[in-house]
């Protein structure tokens, strides 16, 4: 079997500090907080009382209203992040095979607003029920994927992934291999979030997982720093467009960056904390390298996951460092989870995105919010605090784990 190279032909992006792609990148080097009280609904007596909301979102603009209805916020946002990715790609949808075009799509939680609405609408009825026609099909995680493949009559493989917050990593890699061993030329891959609700800051908060620094909470999103209490929860999509590179080459698409290797693994220790050595995040950086063929020491930038908990930190610099050993401290590292939040399912994508357009940039987003150094952390990392730094990128990684011991690595290469 011949194997494919894979190139990222197109980018869109639907976030908390900005909806468009040009937005986001403009508030990723600026250091732009996303972090807000929350609107969406009453969290005056939630433990946490702020989240990274996608602002001014207009729904009825891209979708039809009479088939809003049927469409729960995470489909939405996928519809349009999208999009925006397919025709950054500019993609011709009339020359297009469209049986080799799929959609791999992924999400956390999925509809889980539909979810609560239909449920709770029941239980404050008289027992008679009244669900909506519409209730599963919006709420089933893969009927985002559905949706888009629906709209542009993309015909390749269609399906979701679900990894908790390594969902849209799981869903890129699906999609790179699709691509890679030929089952389709392009996949249009990504994921969303809409988990800003009762029942998701609630269910987070029981966990302890959320930072409540309701003082603060412009700020309160602070991986690495000995402030940290917790990530900030955020919503959102980015999506991305695969394409095989010689497909791509023929129809002269601009080339954002290749997938040169990848990695998946499991910790296999604990429901919700990371391997305390960070164990299972350094094989999976080490499956990616190795599949990649290149040394660490030819790393430039790593996004991180640093979803800001106390353990989750300290053990991916402990991988990193198992990984790449003295060049830990010379390569860059950014947690941009400090400015959009964690998208959960879709931080993934979100992520791999950030870390192209860094690429493209040769600008290595920061770590905001950072204030006090971690006794627990060597201050040898480059963990890019506070202020973007420039640096000439030609290979990075996109890490994310997930709930459950899910680990995720992608290398992307400039070309």
């Amino acid at each position: 079997m011949t194997l494919n190279r894979v190139v990222v032909t197109g980018v869109g992006a639907l976030t908390p500090i900005g909806n468009n792609v040009s937005e986001f990148w403009r508030s990723l080097e600026n250091g732009v907080s996303g972090s807000d009280l929350i609107t969406l609904f009453d969290a005056s007596k939630f433990k946490t009382k702020f989240a990274c909301e996608v602002k001014d979102f207009k729904p009825e603009e891209f979708i039809d209203r009479k088939e809003l209805r049927k469409i729960d916020r995470f489909a939405q946002f996928a519809i349009v992040a999208a999009d925006q990715a397919i025709k950054d790609a500019n993609l011709d949808l009339e020359k297009v095979d469209k049986e080799r075009v799929g959609v791999i799509w992924a999400s956390g939680i999925g509809g889980i607003i539909t979810f609560q609405e239909e449920v709770s609408a029941y239980y404050r009825g008289d027992g008679t029920p009244r669900f909506s026609p519409f209730f599963i099909p919006k709420m089933i995680i893969d009927i985002a994927a559905g949706h888009i493949s629906m709209k542009y009559g993309f015909k390749g493989p269609n399906y979701a992934t679900v990894s908790a917050c390594a969902s849209s990593s799981h869903a890129i890699i699906d999609a790179y291999i699709m691509v890679k061993i030929g089952k389709a030329d392009i996949i249009v891959t990504g994921g969303s979030e809409a988990s800003i609700m009762e029942a998701g800051v609630g269910g987070f908060n029981a966990m302890q997982a959320l930072s409540t620094n309701n003082e603060e909470y412009k700020t309160a999103s602070r991986p690495f720093c000995k402030t940290r209490d917790g990530f900030v929860m955020g919503e959102g999509a980015c999506g991305l467009v695969l394409e095989n590179y010689e497909h791509a080459k023929a129809r002269g698409a601009k080339i954002y960056a290749e997938i040169i290797g990848v990695g998946l693994t499991a910790d296999a220790y604990h429901l919700t904390a990371p391997h305390p050595e960070g164990e299972g995040a350094a094989r999976v950086m080490q499956m990616a390298l190795d599949e990649a063929q290149i040394s660490p020491s030819e790393v430039d930038y790593i996004n991180a996951h640093g979803t800001a908990t106390p353990l989750g930190d300290i053990a991916e610099l402990k991988a990193i460092y198992k990984v790449f050993g003295e060049h830990a401290f010379k390569l860059n590292i950014s947690s941009t989870k400090s400015m959009h939040g964690h998208l959960l399912g879709a931080a993934g994508a979100i992520e791999a995105v950030a870390t192209i357009l860094a690429m493209q940039n040769n600008i290595v987003p920061p770590t905001i919010n950072h204030r006090e150094y971690d006794e627990q952390i060597d201050k040898r990392f480059n963990l890019t605090l506070n202020k973007a730094q420039h640096r000439n990128i030609n290979i990075a990684l996109s890490n994310t784990f997930g709930f459950g011991g899910h680990n995720a690595c992608i290398a992307f290469k400039k070309l």
